[in-house]
């Protein structure tokens, strides 16, 4: 029973893994690029969920619909955070910026408390489900998880294929070199910090396929301390590598859960999240460079 319990829930944990690690691509890349920590990174996938929240339950809009409505509002959301905030601190002390996105979080989460307020909120989205021996996947989980490996791949065809995505990739490798070989890089700078919101927005969207509740403007702290192990844990500035890291943590998390629940008179979950934290602190000592993070 237990085996079979585990298993359901790391089938569970791959799927929810795929979401996970399209989120932290959003903070890899602007790490990559930029060298700024967005410490602010769950405010801006409350604003994913927000979105989805809304066009649903006012609109009646698909939340697959939702994602590049979300995608384009993320980004619209990125360059103005860029150019009213982000471009100034670009050569600024690493605190800076820090405590730049970390006000940028809060502002999101002020601003859409002021319009939604601070109750927590869901929508029902019943579209079937799967039922294995081991386990009930809704569908809903299936598109989310598709969803993440399609734009994975996209991504991954735009940085390698695309002439932009070249000069993104210069712009990591030597800034300054790519500035002499005629890269605006000012403007790869605007295009990476947008393109990496985006992804965090979009992924917001994703997130509530999983869980449609529990919808809240301060919803955001949980998913910044799991997208900065799962960053670790894949290379800080490699957004491939926090992919495969996002499942290999959404396994991890999953089937902890169902260990930690034959533990008698403990509570899973509080547990569960503490993991997140133990994994951040090992990783830091054993690997801080990530599983494809180079030194």
């Amino acid at each position: 029973m237990i085996l079979q319990l585990l298993a359901g829930n790391l089938i569970h944990g791959l799927l929810l893994g795929g979401v996970y690690g399209l989120a932290t691509m959003g903070l890899s890349l602007i790490f990559g690029v930029m060298n700024v920590v967005n410490v602010g990174h769950g405010a801006f996938i409350m604003v994913g969920a927000f979105i989805t929240l809304t066009l649903f339950s006012v609109l009646g809009i698909s939340p697959v619909l939702a994602i590049p409505v979300a995608l384009l509002m993320g980004m619209a959301l990125g360059f103005f955070f860029f150019y009213t905030v982000m471009r100034r601190l670009i050569k600024a002390p690493e605190l800076a910026s820090l405590l730049a996105t970390f006000a940028i979080g809060i502002l999101l989460e002020e601003v859409v408390k002021l319009i939604f307020g601070a109750d927590f909120r869901g929508y029902n989205w019943g579209l079937g489900k799967i039922v294995l021996p081991i386990t009930v996947i809704p569908l809903s989980k299936i598109y989310a998880f598709i969803g993440s490996i399609v734009i994975a791949l996209f991504l991954y065809f735009w940085f390698s294929k695309t002439r932009l995505g070249t000069a993104v990739r210069a712009v990591v490798e030597d800034s300054e070199g790519a500035r002499v070989c005629g890269v605006n890089v000012g403007w790869i700078y605007a295009l990476s910090f947008a393109i990496g919101i985006g992804l965090t927005v979009m992924s917001g969207v994703m997130l509530t396929m999983f869980i449609p509740v529990g919808i809240n403007p301060y919803m955001g702290g949980v998913y910044t301390l799991k997208a900065f192990v799962i960053a670790v844990l894949g290379g800080l500035s490699s957004p491939y590598g926090a992919f495969f890291a996002g499942l290999i943590f959404g396994l991890i998390e999953n089937g902890a859960y169902v260990l930690f629940a034959q533990i008698p008179g403990v509570a899973p979950f509080p547990l569960t999240v503490s993991l997140a934290f133990w994994m951040l602190f090992f990783l830091l000592l054993i690997k801080p460079t990530g599983l494809l993070g180079k030194k």
